[in-house]
């Protein structure tokens, strides 16, 4: 097991080979053995009432900035993609992918700086 900077752990166990390098929250989660958790992951375990677990079974990895709604369960081998956020179990060997399309609006920074200069 590995804990990095800037890692706060959290009524969680993690198994052997399993790591945390840097800027994470793990909270009431079972981390199983040789589990990647990415920079910025976040186990939301509280919905401002009760505590909930996230169990993370062996050999997954979770990328950077992904955020795992407990309850919530990843299967072994699986992969959550970065960014992701996770509101339902995952099951073994699989990806999860959450992310919202992205829209890009040409001229917009031109046309907030013109807007921006008006109001002055």
């Amino acid at each position: 097991m590995k804990i990095g900077n800037f890692v706060e752990v959290k009524k969680s166990t993690f198994g052997r080979g399993s790591k945390a390098n840097h800027l994470a929250y793990i909270g009431d989660a079972t981390i199983g053995k040789d589990v990647n958790i990415g920079a910025g992951v976040i186990t939301c375990n509280f919905d401002g009432y009760d505590k909930y677990p996230t169990v993370i079974e062996d050999n997954v990895f979770v990328g950077s900035d992904a955020q795992l709604v407990a309850p919530v369960t990843i299967g072994h081998d699986a992969i959550v993609a970065a960014g992701a956020t996770i509101t339902e179990d995952v099951p073994a060997d699989a990806l999860a992918i959450s992310r919202a399309p992205q829209h890009n609006r040409e001229g917009y920074a031109s046309a907030r700086k013109i807007i921006k200069q008006r109001k002055k």
